[in-house]
């Protein structure tokens, strides 16, 4: 960068296709000043981009349409105003993301979220260079995505959630809704039914498929903790207990609904991928959740989709699955084996240690929304301090897939606690994604989130549809 080079009027084009996320009101160029100029080249990296603004105008040069909206977004970013004008320094900057799947998990399983919000949500990931939208669409409290193939599922299952709040649910129209939108901004939705746990209210729907309720110490003190009371089979389920739940594996209405799910799921999914779950099946016989978790991910791979699944199925799933790590940023119990046994298998890990980026956790002991089992408090400092690299032995820089951010929404409720807990630490997870580690400086990020923050705060606009990274 040169500091000394004059400044140049932010120009209406960049604007157009940055899609708003910063929102900068933008006067008219003049005549003598170009609008920027904005191109593909070929070569370089998937959604690399180069940026170019001098005394002569602005150019943008992306290998992609990705590359070409980042590369808007960070002209965005560096604007400020100047009297009545807003305006953005002279730079030379060539940037590429570090991994391909950089996301954030919306969880609208245990509290709904409308249409509106979700697209909100994705116009925030995309601000920040994020490129991946998982959606938890199915757990004990609700199941949040219509089915032609089994309508009970909306009509029967889709009703609760956490503390008797109001369900919801997606019509395939509100799905394709939010793909659009998502592809718009150059964000991929990867979809997730859980299973065999987390399927209370399959149940609800079908109650033939889905076993007694196994009720543990864990489960008992989860109660005691939260409330909610215990689970009842064929009764809405509306507290914050996991791992009593399991369909009945190997019945044959089972994999008759899995096969209908799965296959509606993945036709309605332009994207690569399709989540399984298979986290927290304490319910369920190893051996049974070993033959489901082999069945459910050969099924998505006949489906041409690639399937992910959390990290426990490790070792079990299908080859080439890609599994999704949610242990602590120093591994226990057998989690990092786990992780590792996808990698043994041909396929490739996301990273998303819980004390480290699941959003959820309370930022500090005061806060009134989020969660403390992962470590207690995450601070801001916790989200920033680790590396995809070393996070686990035996996982290299070329084993990662990419870093995904967590939101569960066992506490969130509204919009606006959604955006309490996005900010800002989803910055630091979007930083981690994208930067190599050599190139990380804490007390740098701390500078620019403390200025994304005062410039969120003076334009008076809301941080979950206008932030950046």
């Amino acid at each position: 960068m040169n500091g000394d080079l004059p400044l140049v009027p932010f120009p209406r084009a960049v604007r157009r296709l940055s899609g708003g996320p910063a929102r900068l009101p933008v006067t008219a160029s003049s005549p003598d000043v170009p609008e920027a100029v904005l191109r593909r080249v070929s070569g370089g990296r998937p959604e690399s981009y180069r940026l170019r603004s001098d005394a002569r105008g602005v150019t943008i040069e992306g290998v992609d349409a990705a590359g070409l909206a980042h590369g808007a977004r960070t002209l965005a970013q560096l604007a400020r105003r100047e009297g009545e004008e807003w305006v953005v320094p002279a730079v030379e900057i060539d940037d590429a993301p570090r991994f391909s799947h950089r996301g954030l998990l919306l969880d609208v399983a245990r509290h709904f979220f409308g249409v509106d919000v979700v697209c909100r949500v994705i116009d925030a990931i995309a601000a920040c260079k994020l490129n991946v939208l998982h959606l938890h669409l199915s757990d004990d409290q609700g199941w949040r995505l219509a089915m032609t193939s089994r309508p009970d599922l909306a009509a029967r299952a889709s009703g609760s959630a956490i503390g008797g709040d109001p369900g919801g649910c997606y019509t395939a129209e509100d799905y394709r809704a939010i793909l659009a939108h998502a592809a718009s901004r150059q964000v991929t939705v990867v979809p997730e039914i859980d299973g065999p746990g987390h399927t209370h209210a399959v149940g609800l729907a079908y109650p033939e498929l889905l076993a007694e309720p196994v009720v543990t110490d864990e489960v008992r003190a989860a109660v005691d903790a939260y409330g909610g009371g215990l689970p009842v089979t064929g009764v809405p389920y509306t507290g914050l207990a996991v791992g009593f739940s399991s369909l009945r594996i190997g019945d044959p209405a089972v994999e008759a609904f899995l096969d209908d799910v799965f296959g509606e799921l993945a036709a309605l999914t332009p994207g690569p991928y399709v989540h399984v779950g298979g986290d927290e099946a304490l319910g369920t016989r190893p051996e049974a959740y070993a033959a489901y978790l082999r069945g459910v991910t050969e099924r998505v791979r006949r489906l041409g989709k690639t399937p992910i699944a959390w990290h426990e199925a490790g070792g079990v799933a299908a080859p080439g699955t890609v599994g999704q790590y949610w242990g602590f940023r120093t591994p226990i119990d057998d989690a990092g084996e786990r992780a590792r046994a996808f990698v043994r298998a041909g396929g490739r890990v996301i990273l998303s240690p819980a004390d480290a980026v699941y959003l959820d956790m309370k930022p500090d002991a005061d806060s009134r929304l989020g969660l403390v089992w992962a470590n207690g408090p995450t601070s801001l400092a916790d989200a920033y301090d680790w590396d995809p690299a070393t996070l686990i032995e035996g996982i290299g820089e070329a084993d990662v897939l990419g870093v995904e951010a967590a939101l569960w929404t066992e506490t969130i409720r509204t919009e606006g606690d959604i955006e309490q807990m996005l900010w800002p630490r989803l910055y630091a997870a979007a930083e981690i994604a994208w930067t190599p580690a050599e190139e990380r400086d804490v007390r740098g990020f701390t500078a620019r989130v403390e200025a994304l923050s005062a410039r969120s705060a003076t334009a008076g606009g809301r941080a979950v549809s206008e932030a950046g990274s």
